[in-house]
């Protein structure tokens, strides 16, 4: 199964947007190979769930091909969406060498491959390869802070700010050049949006209306074009994280 992931990924819709590496922002080549090698291949159809919020969390998942969205149910029933996972991404929730259950709920957006990694072959790995440790405890290191960004972008600075936060970060993750602009290489609907930040549809298609009317903000076919980055920013008050942790 060495370097599968490589040789999937080119097929990917998003291989033109900005350098998405995935994982191999943090694991070197020789810790991914090593990875790789405890992986099996599991497929999954657009709509299906890889696991849902109170399963045993006992393994990890692989984006070799598709998207997965990450979502989380509140105490009154309404579903957020946190995160878009796309080819290259490593996600779930495990805590190595104890037991735990699944926060969140994982839905397949578009067929998938995917390499499922269990918590008995990472452990044993973890002990052989100190390196790999490291680099495993980085890693979830900046998916905890990108998850307490998130939380803090829905609760700090309301609707207009979580907003404008999820463009930026839909635009780390999607965003491919387009003059002086850039595309957001995704079709999301405004409901989807709404999802994302807690708010309703109507009020998200309101939002956007007034960023399009400061020029902000344009739309092609379904698509969103970022023209005034530093507008987006300052009503967030973007505190300039690092791509890998200002993204979907």
């Amino acid at each position: 199964m060495n370097h599968i992931a490589k040789k999937e990924c080119n097929t990917c819709d998003h291989t033109e947007t900005k350098a998405h590496k995935g994982i191999m922002n943090f694991f070197s080549e020789e810790s991914f190979e090593r990875l790789q090698s405890i992986m099996y291949v599991k497929h999954a159809a657009k709509g299906d769930y890889l696991f849902w919020e109170g399963d045993t969390a006992d393994k990890l998942y692989y984006v070799i091909q598709g998207g997965v969205r990450i979502t989380k149910l509140s105490d009154t029933g309404k579903s957020f969406i946190l995160y878009l996972h796309q080819a290259g991404d490593l996600f779930g929730q495990m805590d190595p060498f104890q037991n735990s259950l699944q926060s969140f709920s994982a839905e397949v957006t578009e067929d998938c491959k995917i390499g499922v990694i269990q918590r008995k072959d990472l452990e044993v790995l973890l002990w052989q390869h100190g390196d790999l440790a490291i680099e495993f405890m980085k890693w979830m290191g900046l998916m905890h802070r990108m998850t307490e960004s998130k939380f803090r972008d829905l609760m700090m600075y309301g609707k207009p700010g979580a907003l404008c936060s999820l463009l930026i970060r839909l635009s780390n993750s999607y965003g491919i050049p387009n003059g002086k602009h850039t595309l957001i290489n995704y079709k999301i609907s405004n409901s989807e949006m709404a999802d994302m930040i807690g708010a309703t549809r109507e009020s998200v298609n309101r939002m956007l209306s007034d960023m399009k009317k400061e020029d902000a903000v344009e739309f092609h076919n379904g698509q969103i074009m970022i023209k005034n980055a530093a507008y987006l920013r300052d009503i967030c008050h973007c505190e300039n994280c690092p791509l890998e942790i200002c993204r979907m």
